[in-house]
């Protein structure tokens, strides 16, 4: 690094002195389009759920109301995740290629009533699955190929019912390539794949996976397909791999405990860059904040810029709606 002086003829903090100055010198900015919104969906009434405190499984009407809240606020995308009830669940996940399913209502609503919001919709059968994994599961294991004609089939149907983004997150080898593929030749050739790439067999999922209703049904685990905490090459192996197969950007998840591979990926990629701050890091701050041992607001505004500086373009946070609100400030 060039040499630009020492103290005292350079003094660092005149540079901070005035607010006005600080925001001058920013380096990096949060702003309300950055902000991706999860919300879950379910045939049922409205409920709150115990483990992610402020966060409801909503009716597709009440769907359709957060979604508008959102756009007014200034968050532009959301993500829809169903709750499907035990009843339609088997070992192939059915349910999620059926035509007039939950997310397809879901979706017909959300783009009759705010068709201006984005729209992500998740690939993937976990939610669809009686044995909770991603994918068809035989003699105790994940088959990949049979799970690929599965996740075809689902993506087709959510892009010819009016999503706008397709997100693939469950960690098959070649589902990128494979769901390109099937979507160019049904004429889907504009429609944008954001890819889990990294996607770490983590144990911060437990609040989502019992608002989506698989984590009671879940044989096992996903350790063999999900990647391992301890591994860092073999993620960006796979962001690249998902790259080459036509991937338009790259989810990381979670987001803080993988900071390192958020910075690495932008900065040998280059490509748009997502951090999922999922459901268990947001339940342990928002338990923190609720019990005044920090300041909620502040420390999420810091956690955001901490992924922002590390490189992402956008975030996918339960707190979007709560975040976009204190930007005005």
């Amino acid at each position: 690094m060039t040499r630009i002086g020492s103290y005292p003829t350079r003094r660092m903090r005149r540079a901070r002195r005035d607010p006005i100055v600080r925001e001058l010198f920013a380096e990096h900015a949060l702003r309300r389009q950055d902000l991706i919104y999860p919300l879950f969906v379910s045939d049922g009434d409205t409920e709150s759920l115990e483990s992610l405190p402020g966060i409801r499984r909503l009716s597709v009407k009440d769907l359709v109301a957060e979604g508008k809240i959102a756009w007014e606020l200034g968050v532009k995308a959301i993500m829809v995740f169903p709750y499907i009830e035990a009843s339609l669940k088997d070992a192939l996940g059915s349910e999620a290629l059926r035509e007039g399913n939950l997310v397809c209502r879901a979706l017909h609503a959300l783009k009759e009533q705010c068709p201006q919001l984005m729209v992500i919709c998740d690939v993937a059968l976990d939610p669809y699955t009686s044995h909770g994994h991603d994918g068809v599961l035989a003699d105790g294991q994940i088959l990949n190929d049979p799970t690929l004609d599965q996740l075809c089939a689902q993506a087709l149907l959510l892009a010819r019912n009016g999503a706008d983004v397709l997100a693939p997150s469950d960690m098959m080898d070649g589902r990128v390539g494979a769901l390109r593929a099937a979507l160019d030749k049904s004429g889907f050739v504009d429609m944008p794949l954001f890819s889990y790439a990294a996607k770490y067999a983590s144990s911060l999922y437990g609040p989502f996976r019992q608002a989506v209703g698989s984590g009671g049904a879940l044989v096992g685990d996903k350790r063999t397909y999900q990647l391992d905490a301890r591994n860092r090459e073999e993620a960006l192996h796979e962001i690249g791999l998902d790259l080459e197969e036509g991937a338009d950007a790259i989810i990381i998840k979670p987001a803080l405990p993988y900071l390192d591979i958020i910075e690495r990926a932008r900065r040998q990629f280059g490509m748009p860059t997502i951090a999922y701050h999922v459901s268990g890091e947001y339940a342990m701050w928002k338990a923190a904040a609720e019990r005044g041992f920090i300041d909620g607001r502040h420390v999420m505004l810091e956690l955001m810029i901490a992924l922002k500086r590390a490189g992402c373009h956008a975030v996918i946070s339960y707190a979007a709606k709560e975040i976009a609100g204190w930007l005005d400030d």
